[in-house]
């Protein structure tokens, strides 16, 4: 019997250590997501007024695509993230209100009056179904930690006990998303604990005005942002022990424009106003705190076992510079831009940056500017160094493919397809048929659906029902309207894209 025992303790310690070494294989995944930062502002994606070093050798020490779509704006984008789901499901757009914090410290509602409002959103705030799996779940039920830096989850308020249903087992940042428009919070949140933040008074966080002529450092002391690096680096230092999932929705370079100091590249730039002074530098934060967490992996030792990615909720947006024309689609000769042959761009309407790096519209819009998003993956000595990508993907890929980097399944029922044979240079046995990105807005497109041959198909006008048809494969900008010439192919994918908008979602009872 004795010796049955010693034999039976062997056998669980030597599980027990395989069981660990398996653990270590698995790599570290790290997702920084960055806000309203249009595929254009990156070097590696054609940028040449700002540098962006430490992305620019994320691409090339990794694999960059060139076909991958987000959301048109903030909420939906990151609800097809979390999700796994295209945000033409139902709840893709049901976003709950922000503000109310606002409002109290600004002393405009009572704590009271606060409370029982408070009482209510929650109430009301899309009911999550016992039957959901977000995202960081996915990396839970494989035995990894997860953390999350900045604004949190998919919008607009949330709060402690909902960001623990989303699979966070840490979270330091903002709850409100309308108070993530300033940079100089009096106050964030870690893990449903309220921490102020010295120097910083106003209620609205310091937020800018649009014109962004603010003095540099306006709203306050302490930069969100720099809250945000420290605490991302502090976290890698302590709890790099086992597998972990950290994903670092930042602020930047989501305006009106804010920075504590401007970058030397930039504060004596001959030919820039301070809003795109300011601008610039922000996009320049962002790149060197990519370099930090770059930095820090490799001293810890734990670089070639982290895979790093990096995107973008949606498509560029101004906050300097032409916006002006843009909300009133105007070219820069005074003529009115419209959307068959004289589509707003910024190439061509005097943005310094061309942030939309040539694509037709901004945020918002049913055009490549509005959606077309950079995504750039690194993981040394799995991904082709250099290497590029033209598959179809989208955010709501990216859930499927973190399963199979950790293990996982994928839960039923997710639209996603996993992208991880092509960064490991495999073959891609499953590929999308279709792309599908919602759009209530209508200011300059809406609605999209894109093929996998290359098609795109656009709602250009809701109200008269307006569709045109693009080969994005020769034509990512979005000149040539094909949809007179193929009239059965228009009425083919318009009928897809109807058929989606507002449809069930397949992963729930």
């Amino acid at each position: 019997m004795k010796s049955f025992i010693q034999t039976l303790l062997v056998l669980v310690a030597a599980f027990s250590f395989l069981a660990k070494c398996h653990a270590n294989d698995r790599p570290n995944v790290i997702l920084i997501f960055a806000d309203d930062l249009g595929p254009g502002m990156l070097g590696c994606y054609g940028q040449e007024v700002v540098t962006t070093p430490n992305i620019d050798r994320l691409a090339r020490e990794g694999m960059k695509f060139t076909n991958y779509y987000g959301g048109v704006y903030c909420a939906p984008s990151r609800w097809t993230l979390l999700t796994g789901m295209h945000d033409g499901r139902n709840g893709g757009w049901a976003q709950n209100r922000a503000g109310l914090p606002i409002w109290r410290d600004a002393g405009q509602i009572t704590e009271e009056d606060y409370q029982e409002r408070f009482a209510k959103h929650k109430a009301n705030s899309n009911p999550i179904s016992d039957d959901e799996v977000f995202l960081a779940q996915v990396a839970q039920q494989a035995g990894y930690k997860t953390a999350q830096f900045g604004k949190l989850d998919r919008g607009f308020l949330t709060w402690n006990e909902r960001v623990q249903r989303f699979g966070w087992d840490f979270h330091e940042g903002y709850y409100d998303h309308q108070r993530c428009h300033g940079f100089y919070p009096p106050y964030l949140w870690r893990n449903g604990e309220r921490f102020e933040l010295p120097g910083n008074t106003m209620a609205d966080c310091g937020k800018t005005s649009e014109k962004g002529d603010e003095p540099v450092g306006y709203g306050g002391e302490t930069y969100s942002q720099n809250v945000f690096i420290e605490g991302i680096l502090n976290y890698l230092r302590s709890d790099h022990d086992q597998p972990f999932f950290l994903y670092h929705p930042t602020q930047l370079p989501h305006g009106p424009v804010a920075v504590p100091e401007l970058h030397p590249d930039f504060a004596d730039h001959p030919k820039m106003s301070l809003a795109e002074k300011k601008y610039a530098s922000m996009v320049k934060m962002l790149d060197d705190h990519v370099g930090l967490i770059m930095n820090e992996l490799v001293t810890l030792g734990i670089d070639d076992n982290t895979v790093v990615l990096f995107t973008s909720d949606n498509g560029h947006e101004l906050y300097y510079g032409p916006k002006p024309s843009y909300k009133a689609q105007t070219l820069v000769n005074g003529d009115p831009a419209n959307l068959t042959d004289k589509k707003w761009r910024t190439s061509e309407c005097n943005d310094i940056f061309d942030g939309a790096g040539g694509r037709a519209g901004l945020k918002r819009s049913g055009y490549q500017g509005g959606m077309q998003c950079p995504m750039i993956v690194r993981w040394p000595g799995k991904i082709q160094e250099g290497s590029e990508s033209s598959l179809l993907t989208a955010h709501y890929d990216f859930l499927a493919t973190l399963a199979d980097l950790v293990g996982e399944d994928k839960p039923n029922g997710k639209d996603g397809i996993s992208y991880l044979p092509t960064l490991l240079g495999q073959e891609q046995p499953e590929q999308h048929d279709f792309v599908v990105i919602n759009n209530r807005f209508n200011a300059m497109g809406s609605r999209a659906l894109i093929t996998g041959e290359g098609l795109k198909l656009v709602e250009a006008d809701r109200k008269q029902g307006v569709f045109q048809l693009y080969d994005i494969s020769t034509d990512n900008e979005e000149r040539t309207n094909l949809a007179s010439g193929y009239p059965e192919k228009v009425e083919e994918l318009k009928q897809i894209l109807m058929r989606e908008i507002d449809s069930p979602r397949p992963d729930l009872p």
